[in-house]
């Protein structure tokens, strides 16, 4: 069975061109090298971030538990290009926002249309309530950065920033979408035995969310995907970004791979 995030992928693809085939996956280099850790931006460059929720009280001081459907996975934040996006709980929700006078505006939210098990439809609908109209916001420098937004009703919510991949690797990637095949195969790496690589190929769309053209050729990736969590039996097409590491550890690829989204899902 095949799943498409329809509401989604129109967005998704908007300003996207086609890129040219995975580069720097043809010399196995050792897999998770560590990513820039120079200084980065600050609080108050709010796309520098992933910003997570780590706490949320309503106007009386009360935990509002229902923020906190997942210990493992925390409601998040992110800001780019005017828009807001929320994820963490069951939907991806987003939003046009705009900033000011040390205010965050948010337009009305739109979400997915996933139905999953409570709490986490319970949590979506209480940041969707929360995160509209005027909210007053606060950054703090410091590790982490601190981000304090405070709702219409007087609910408090605090997050600590994580940088981006942007922020980590020093500017913005190069989007692109990759199907990653079902199952993992045996690949050839000098200094660990019997690795088993994701095999990727590269995949186009129009900007109306049709798949175009030809797929590149499969290669095997001898890194895995940042931030994707393959599952045998599961072959997705993805969006991601790539990096060009500058300078590039000696040990490791000069090109990383982030997960942004999964647009498409099939079991075989």
């Amino acid at each position: 069975m095949t799943r498409y995030l329809s509401l989604l992928l129109p967005v998704a693809l908007a300003a996207c061109s086609a890129q040219q085939p995975p580069a720097g996956s043809g010399q196995p280099p050792a897999p998770q090298p560590a990513a820039d850790t120079s200084p980065g931006p600050g609080a108050a460059n709010l796309d520098a971030w992933h910003w997570q929720l780590a706490d949320a009280v309503d106007a009386s001081g009360s935990r509002i538990d229902a923020l906190f459907a997942d210990p493992q996975r925390p409601l998040q934040l992110d800001f780019k290009d005017g828009r807001l996006g929320i994820s963490g709980g069951c939907n991806q929700i987003g939003g046009a926002y705009q900033q000011a006078d040390g205010n965050l505006e948010v337009s009305q939210l739109v979400q997915t249309q996933m139905a999953c098990p409570q709490p986490l439809m319970d949590q979506d609908a209480a940041i969707t309530g929360l995160l509209q109209g005027e909210i007053a916001l606060a950054t703090e420098d410091g590790e982490p950065p601190r981000l304090a937004l405070t709702a219409a009703d007087g609910s408090k919510l605090s997050f600590n920033g994580e940088p981006t991949a942007d922020t980590r690797y020093g500017g913005p990637g190069e989007r692109m979408f990759l199907e990653v095949a079902a199952q993992r195969q045996p690949c050839h790496h000098p200094l660990i035995a019997d690795m088993q690589c994701l095999q990727v190929r590269e995949v186009f769309y129009n900007d109306t969310g049709i798949k175009s053209g030809e797929p590149g050729e499969w290669q095997p990736l001898y890194e895995d995907i940042e931030g994707y969590e393959h599952q045998p039996g599961i072959r997705n097409v993805v969006r991601v970004y790539r990096y060009h590491r500058d300078p590039t550890p000696a040990d490791a690829s000069s090109i990383v791979y982030v997960h942004d989204m999964t647009v498409e899902s099939a079991t075989e």
